[in-house]
């Protein structure tokens, strides 16, 4: 991806990395704890090119990057926001050393629903995955009490028709299988949609007359839910996808 960032003040740069205040890093210049090039500054205001130049703080160099791509595998329970007066947000998931980037969730996913999760501080990429007219397809996993025939993936790739009267753009709709529960026939299904108004999946079942009780994103564009990763858990996206997600070099 091209760099932007050009100039900037090394208290800036720290700053935003999580290194300290304006005043603490002030501080620390003065006791000789910042290098630039191998040398000590006493002005943490001086401006430097943070891709081309090195910057240390205390004895160790500074990685300086603008942009952090992480891949969530979202647990239920969570809110997908990056703050909240009564629950837990998946930004609370992370290490203070990425929360300084202020990150954001790419889209969301409801509370109940678990999956793939894609948090970042580039909001370019953000309206480029979420802006309607790109019709990013999302694929599902669910657990629907009710059995799911043939003729739901019929009316599912024609579109269905929700409560509010929207008829859904056609869907791709997968049985994996049908196991019996105390509530009745349990169907596990895949979905993938390529628009995601609210509760959309939920909403499509209960158009047909089935209940989604268990909902799991597996994938978003050309991500993938990385199958290693715990619930709950996150990492930073590889080199290979982040050329899937266009902020790459082959």
């Amino acid at each position: 991806m091209k760099k932007t960032v050009k100039k900037q003040r090394v208290d800036k740069i720290l700053g935003n990395l999580g290194y300290g205040t304006r005043s603490e890093l002030k501080r620390a210049a003065k006791q000789g704890r910042i290098k630039v090039n191998d040398e000590v500054i006493k002005d943490s205001g001086l401006q430097i090119d943070p891709y081309q130049e090195k910057l240390e703080f205390d004895g160790e160099q500074v990685n300086y990057r603008e942009y952090i791509y992480l891949l969530m595998n979202k647990p239920q329970g969570v809110i997908s926001a990056t703050e909240d007066r009564h629950d837990s947000t998946v930004v609370d998931l992370l290490d203070i050393e990425y929360q300084v980037f202020e990150p954001f969730p790419v889209g969301r996913l409801d509370k109940d629903t678990e999956g793939l999760l894609l948090i970042t501080n580039d909001g370019r990429l953000a309206h480029e995955l979420l802006s309607p007219r790109k019709h990013v397809p999302k694929t599902y996993e669910a657990d629907v009490l009710g059995e799911v025939t043939e003729e739901d993936i019929v009316q599912f790739s024609k579109g269905v028709t929700l409560e509010d009267g929207y008829v859904t753009l056609p869907a791709e709709l997968q049985i994996l299988n049908h196991t019996p529960s105390p509530e009745g026939t349990m169907s596990q299904i895949r979905l993938t949609i390529s628009e995601g108004k609210f509760h959309q999946v939920k909403r499509m079942f209960e158009s047909v007359g089935k209940k989604v009780t268990f909902l799991k994103r597996v994938s978003m564009g050309a991500l993938q839910l990385d199958p290693t990763l715990p619930t709950g858990e996150y990492r930073e996206l590889t080199a290979e996808e982040l050329v899937q997600i266009g902020r790459g070099t082959e």
